[in-house]
């Protein structure tokens, strides 16, 4: 993340009210309801969408991982047997009210989908106001291991509350597109992966041994990597690199995609952000929504 996007999320940090800093309990019940709570990463609210919960089973559950229960937001269609499983992993910003939406959209398609907080060990993001902090003190210190398992336990919980996690995708933005494209290379039930302007490039730590542009030869399945060309975070000469990286590969590398919007900056998605740019989001919403339907997902 560069200065730019530091100080546009930072600018996002500040806006909120005095009364933010709240559980994460709260935060979830406060996402299952139409309105956007404080407790929330900050909004141009004027542009939030709201997804409605009719029809559907949507609010917060709890997911076991060997004793621990981490949080987590599932929408489904209500009585739904057997409904395919889409993963939303999330921004740093934890699962707020804009990512509970993103899994309501999924679901009125008919998926079981579910955003596990995959940082809530580390700490509340949701708490943070300055953004330093919260990359010093929660993001910087989440393994990647650890976000591996966590998510292999939310396809374990979705496969025995109505999901078919042998018809599992999974889906993220910012944080959560690195990490769409880790899993694709993590889990063989993987059918279909899209991230969105996730960073394929980094620094090697203990903790991030490995980036997109390392594992893009052991993909399992396609991914639909969807960007910006306005991103000031993530150069385009590593959207490149990735796509030498994949065309190298095997079939599910060489079947990924790249669609890279011009003058579109970062989190282009994030209709509660001034970056938001509805046109981009619509078309690479139902590009997504295309990729998964032709993988079988």
């Amino acid at each position: 993340m560069n200065d730019n996007t530091m100080q546009d999320a930072q600018a996002l940090l500040d806006t909120r009210t005095s009364d933010a800093h709240v559980s994460r309990r709260t935060a979830l019940k406060a996402a299952a309801g139409a309105g956007f709570a404080a407790a929330t990463v900050p909004v141009a609210a004027q542009t939030l969408v709201h997804t409605p919960v009719d029809g559907l089973l949507a609010g917060p559950v709890s997911i076991d991982v060997h004793g621990y229960a981490m949080p987590a937001y599932r929408s489904a269609p209500v009585g739904a047997k057997n409904a395919p499983v889409v993963l939303v992993v999330p921004e740093i910003f934890g699962v707020h009210a804009h990512i509970a939406d993103v899994t309501r959209r999924l679901a009125h398609l008919g998926y079981l989908a579910i955003a596990p907080d995959l940082m809530a060990r580390q700490g509340d993001a949701s708490s943070y106001a300055d953004m330093g902090q919260l990359m010093a003190q929660v993001v910087s210190k989440v393994p990647d291991a650890q976000v591996m398992a966590d998510l292999d336990a939310t396809v374990a919980w979705a496969a025995r509350n109505g999901g078919d996690a042998g018809r599992l995708a999974i889906t993220g933005f910012c944080w959560g597109g690195r990490i769409t494209w880790l899993y694709a290379a993590h889990q063989p039930q993987v059918k279909a992966g899209v991230a969105w302007y996730g960073r394929l490039v980094g620094q090697r730590s203990a903790l991030t041994p490995l980036h997109p542009v390392d594992i893009a030869g052991k993909l399992h399945a396609p991914v639909l990597g969807l960007y910006g060309a306005a991103d000031a975070g993530i150069a385009l000469e590593t959207v490149d690199a990735m796509k030498t990286a994949l065309a190298a590969g095997p079939a599910a590398a060489m079947a990924s995609q790249f669609v890279v919007y011009p003058d579109t900056p970062h989190a282009f998605h994030a209709d509660y952000r001034p970056s938001y740019r509805k046109e981009a989001a619509l078309d690479a919403w139902e590009r997504m929504r295309q990729w998964l339907k032709a993988r079988g997902v």
